[in-house]
């Protein structure tokens, strides 16, 4: 598949972006600086500089900071739970509404300390720092690239645009809801608490409010191919190089040819190669506990795609 110049120098400064993150986090002593969803922000903004999430530099910051606070808030109330994750995921479900904000990964921003146990209020600030740098970034790489305005949006544009929408109706929250209960379910079943992976929940979000435009919508079972990819590669650059800039740059970057080589558009899947270098000693059941839960989201989808086709 043959990648337009541009594609390809947003790809690569995605990649020196979260290397920069990432090394910072060394220097400063703040892991959390590299929260796994900045690779799918990071990933969509630098390729798409016009796109809906790098029009949004307020929402950027403001999003997913907000919905870490209420993570965090929840985590040092409950814990992890049943109830925690979905209080955190309803709550950032309504501030992107209330917020008319297209940020989706702010979802997984407020679900990730939960996920992770992460007590400290250094993830906030690390949020918060991480997204500003970014949005900076993304406007300075825009005067540099000297990027125009098409007369014409493509049409790929005009799907991303769509899909990183707020919701405008809510008949498929149901099916949403049915797919984080059974999730739950079956995490609490098998002790695998990454069957429900934060970036998932965003996947999963995008995927139902925007099936009919939604590019991995359309290819549900290819989407379990692509997260499990990112997921194993991610666990095994992370066994093979440790936790350093470089091998968080090669997850990535491995993400990013894989995404390319499906030619499934999942901006998520860059965050799911990332999971291992925040899990606490991640191993085998990772990537198994990933390709559950979005075979099971796939399954579920189908029958969703089914029932509206009646």
């Amino acid at each position: 598949m043959m990648l337009k110049p541009r594609s390809v120098m947003g790809e690569w400064l995605a990649l020196l972006f979260l290397g920069g993150i990432a090394e910072l986090g060394v220097l400063s002593a703040i892991p959390q600086l590299l929260f796994p969803e900045l690779a799918a922000l990071s990933y969509d903004i630098f390729k798409r500089p016009r796109g809906k999430w790098a029009s949004a530099p307020v929402m950027l910051v403001v999003t997913p900071t907000l919905t870490a606070i209420l993570g965090l808030l929840l985590q040092h109330r409950l814990g992890y739970g049943p109830l925690s994750l979905s209080l955190a995921i309803a709550g950032a479900m309504l501030l992107i509404q209330w917020l008319k904000s297209p940020i989706a990964p702010a979802i997984s921003a407020g679900a990730l300390p939960i996920a992770l146990d992460e007590g400290s209020w250094w993830y906030v600030a690390a949020v918060a720092f991480s997204t500003c740098a970014l949005a900076l970034a993304a406007r300075l790489s825009l005067a540099w690239r000297h990027v125009p305005i098409l007369p014409v949006t493509p049409l790929a544009d005009k799907i991303d645009d769509e899909v990183e929408s707020p919701a405008s109706e809510y008949a498929w929250l149901p099916y949403f809801i049915l797919f984080l209960a059974l999730a739950m379910a079956l995490v609490h079943w098998t002790g695998w608490r990454f069957l429900l992976y934060p970036p998932l929940i965003v996947i999963a979000y995008e995927m139902f409010a925007h099936a009919n435009v939604c590019p991995w919508a359309k290819k549900p079972f290819l989407l379990v191919l692509t997260c499990l990819t990112t997921a194993s590669t991610g666990l095994a650059i992370f066994f093979l190089l440790g936790h350093n800039p470089l091998a968080i740059m090669a997850s990535v970057a491995v993400s990013i040819v894989m995404i390319q080589r499906f030619d499934l558009h999942v901006p998520p899947a860059t965050a799911v190669g990332l999971l291992p270098f925040v899990i606490e000693r991640p191993d085998w059941h990772f990537p198994l506990a990933v390709a559950t839960g979005t075979g099971l989201l796939a399954i579920l989808f189908h029958f969703f795609r089914k029932g509206q086709r009646r």
